[in-house]
């Protein structure tokens, strides 16, 4: 979406969206569906946040990119919007190299006789036991919360998963979903997570689950198509620098004006919304939770080829990757034509600070030695390459989503985790009951928040 920012702002307007992405366009689609008027104020000079898609020699979503079958209100706007999805390929013969390097072909979920296998799937059924204990609506009413809260993941494996093998497939699962490290985060953010997914085969596999199909114009068409109904209503390279609020209203203040309203919703990530001044200052547990709330670590580097020829190989293009090698997973990230090949290599948390510390020659002949490893020759002589180093994003300073600290659960979650301050709600994916961290999510916590301000009677 073009700019729009050499248009005035209004000076009032009943409702403010800060944040184009798709929790902030949901928010005021809903909003405009019941008849209320909103602005929508982006930073960025685009929408759609984290979901980002970019036409080079083929289309190439740098962001979140997946629909699966029970993310139902993705689904739902892109149908609305006519934006068609495909399925994933992931036919053929998958491959997984070894922390010693040995490599081994397998179908379906994971190699039967692999080391660890057998332990791995038993923690993951004891994961889902676990998570079915918690009310995603309202977490931290877990009888658990603060025993859960107050380990972290890497713990929890270390005391209660004896081999070493399914702790290293584990680990790995850890990176790949929260995009971090298992020492970073809680086991009770852990169990929430695959609690607001339904359970952790939804958030690891394919078919059925939540990578099951792709955009044909990506994964931004269809942000980018509410942005376009909502029209000038949408408004890219404003900044806010400021919210005050007090029993009249709010004023909104931007580098290109103040904004007059009666609520705002905003839908931002918590880094860019730790950098907004709020008058009076937001309540401790919200603030703390801004301030505790960390983006992952992740990049997606493209690999596109002139077509895809690991399938003539009978490769699906599926890898996983164990071991001091930068790239953990890798995916055939063709069009459905398979007009053009392109393969899509994710570099996760540990493994992202040594390889983003490179240059970016260095960088690139990692991700390519790892391809030609795993694929031949031909992977070592693309026609293009591109990057996406999240962290580095100016907005989102990170992906896929923020994972609270270990303790912040308990300590402020009650209060801090999307209650509305006075006038001001919020949306966001971390705020998301269902899907949290997903576009599915980020698009139902958009909704509820904008059913919030029409609870409150906003003026139309």
């Amino acid at each position: 979406m073009t700019t729009q920012r050499t248009l005035l702002l209004p000076t009032s307007v009943p409702v403010v969206v800060v944040g184009a992405g798709y929790a902030g366009l949901s928010a005021a689609l809903e909003l405009a569906d019941a008849g209320t008027a909103c602005l929508v104020v982006e930073s960025a000079d685009r929408v759609g946040g984290r979901a980002f898609t970019e036409q080079r020699d083929t289309v190439i979503d740098h962001g979140g990119q997946w629909v699966g079958p029970t993310q139902h209100h993705l689904l739902a706007l892109a149908e609305r919007f006519g934006c068609p999805t495909f399925h994933t390929h992931e036919t053929g013969w998958h491959l997984e190299r070894w922390s010693d390097g040995t490599l081994a072909r397998y179908t379906g979920a994971a190699p039967d006789e692999a080391a660890g296998i057998a332990e791995y799937w038993q923690v993951a059924r004891r994961l889902d036991e676990l998570a079915a204990t918690i009310d995603v609506e309202d977490p931290t009413s877990s009888p658990h919360l603060e025993e859960w809260d107050s380990v972290t993941v890497r713990s929890w494996f270390d005391r209660t998963v004896i081999s070493p093998d399914a702790r290293r497939r584990l680990d790995l699962a850890v990176q790949g979903v929260w995009s971090t490290e298992a020492r970073d985060i809680s086991v009770f953010h852990l169990l929430f997570y695959i609690a607001s997914a339904g359970s952790f085969e939804q958030l690891m596999e394919t078919d059925g689950c939540a990578q099951e199909r792709r955009f044909h114009r990506g994964a931004q068409s269809p942000a980018l198509a509410v942005a376009e109904q909502l029209g000038d209503a949408v408004r890219t390279r404003v900044t806010v620098l400021a919210v005050e609020q007090d029993d009249n209203g709010v004023e909104v203040h931007t580098d290109a004006g103040t904004v007059r309203a009666q609520r705002v919703i905003v839908a931002t990530p918590p880094p860019a919304t730790a950098r907004i001044r709020f008058g009076p200052p937001l309540p401790v547990d919200r603030a703390r939770w801004i301030q505790r709330s960390t983006m992952g670590d992740v990049a997606k580097v493209h690999v596109v080829y002139e077509a895809p020829f690991w399938r003539a190989e009978g490769l699906s293009g599926v890898a996983t990757l164990y071991g001091e090698g930068s790239v953990g997973v890798v995916f055939d990230n063709s069009p459905d034509d398979a007009s053009i090949g392109v393969l899509v290599a994710f570099i996760y948390g540990d493994r992202l600070r040594s390889w983003s510390a490179l240059d970016r020659e260095a960088r690139r002949q990692h991700v390519l030695e790892t391809l030609t490893r795993l694929y031949g020759d031909r992977a070592g002589a693309p026609r293009d390459y591109v990057e996406k180093n999240w962290p580095e994003d100016a907005y989102a300073r990170g992906g896929y989503a923020a994972n609270p600290a270990p303790g912040a659960w308990a300590e402020h979650g009650a209060r801090g985790w999307r209650r509305p301050v006075g006038r001001i709600h919020w949306a966001g994916s971390e705020t998301a009951s269902r899907w949290y961290g997903y576009i599915d999510g980020a698009i139902s916590s958009g909704k509820r928040a904008a059913r919030e301000v029409l609870d409150e009677e906003v003026p139309s």
